[in-house]
């Protein structure tokens, strides 16, 4: 499992010094989301400032895998290089026996890929270790005891809304189905269905061009420019009919292209409130059109994790999610908020479908 995180741009940096040991640890759980554990963590350095750009996690292989340890350095060399930074931090979270073998890889891999290694630390119940200093007036054998939560750096992220959960499992809990309105929304898709039903009866008695699904589709577009600006000025839907119509709608792959031509990173706060919303009330089988919206506007803020997150709940509903399956793939390669562009605007994607269609 990767996770990366990036900063997107438009989003202030926060001017915190981290140049130390303990302060570059403050910082890490702030950018992934989490406080990682049994993990691999790579920072990109770059920029006149030497600043992070860019932070990506990896499980550890458990057992100790040699192939896996390559994979990941290799992928890491990969990652960075291609985003043209040529400092890394590596840092492990684990025991010894699991972070040594793939410590012990990934540095002669990024120094291979000329991509000098500032630094390489291991965690472990509230100390580290530094496989690169050998003084032991500042580096002692029995680690250096620290606490993130005390650091400035800390304190000056969750400021500025950068928080970070105790694991990834309680990232992952915050798009967990509501069990409790189960019930309830499987009513409502239930009357969404006789809805769409309805539109469709009366398409088949009108003269057209044989789509009698464009009736749907019209009323799915018309709800997703609805929810957009609710959540956009702060509002939310107003109930289990609502979420259960766009769910349904979202089906539609004109419906899910018009809400995906509408992701403006300007508003991914909104955009991230409305898909979560979707995925965590919705059954299953409507689960993938919204997480893989959700990992979109995920991934333009830089969060990573949370995209990655959004991806497994499409795919675990859909294996073969295209969508879902696009996106993993950029995340996979590293490519930064920036390549998540749109590309078309709600106008052209509906004009798209119109050509295709004739």
């Amino acid at each position: 499992m990767t996770d990366s995180h990036s900063t997107p741009q438009g989003v202030p940096r926060c001017r915190v010094r981290v140049g130390s040991a303990d302060g570059i640890l403050a910082v890490v759980p702030h950018l992934l989301g989490f406080h990682p554990t049994n993990s691999l963590v790579v920072l990109g350095v770059g920029g006149p400032h030497a600043r992070i750009r860019l932070a990506f996690r990896y499980d550890l292989p458990d057992p100790p895998d040699d192939k896996l340890a390559a994979d990941i350095a290799a992928h890491a060399a990969v990652v960075l290089s291609r985003q043209h930074l040529t400092m890394a931090v590596v840092i492990g979270y684990g025991s010894g026996p699991a972070v040594t073998p793939v410590a012990d890889v990934v540095a002669p891999a990024l120094r291979s890929a000329r991509i000098a290694v500032r630094d390489m630390l291991r965690v472990q119940d509230g100390r580290y270790w530094s496989y690169l200093c050998k003084d032991p007036s500042c580096c002692p054998p029995a680690g250096v005891p620290f606490d993130p939560a005390d650091h400035p750096a800390a304190s000056a992220l969750t400021a500025a809304g950068l928080t970070a959960l105790t694991d990834r499992a309680a990232l992952a809990a915050t798009l967990a189905p509501a069990v409790e309105s189960a019930d309830r929304i499987s009513q409502a898709i239930e009357r969404a269905l006789r809805r769409a039903g309805q539109l469709i009866d009366d398409a088949l008695g009108t003269p057209g061009d044989g789509d009698v699904l464009r009736a749907v589709a019209d009323a799915g577009r018309r709800a997703v420019r609805s929810a957009i600006g609710k959540y956009r000025r702060g509002g939310k839907l107003a109930g289990f009919d609502e979420i259960a119509w766009l769910g349904l709608a979202l089906t539609d792959l004109r419906v899910r292209d018009d809400a995906w031509a509408r992701m403006d990173p300007g508003f991914r706060e909104a955009h991230q409130r409305l898909w979560t919303d979707l995925v965590r009330q919705l059954p299953a089988e409507y689960v993938p059109a919204p997480a893989a919206l959700l990992a979109f506007t995920a991934w333009q803020a830089g969060d990573g994790a949370l995209a990655s997150i959004a991806i497994e709940r499409a795919l675990q509903a859909d294996p073969g999610y295209s969508m879902a399956l696009l996106i993993a793939e950029a995340l996979h390669a590293g490519l930064p908020p920036s390549a998540a562009r749109l590309t078309m605007t709600p106008k052209q994607v509906a004009a798209a479908y119109a050509r295709r269609q004739g």
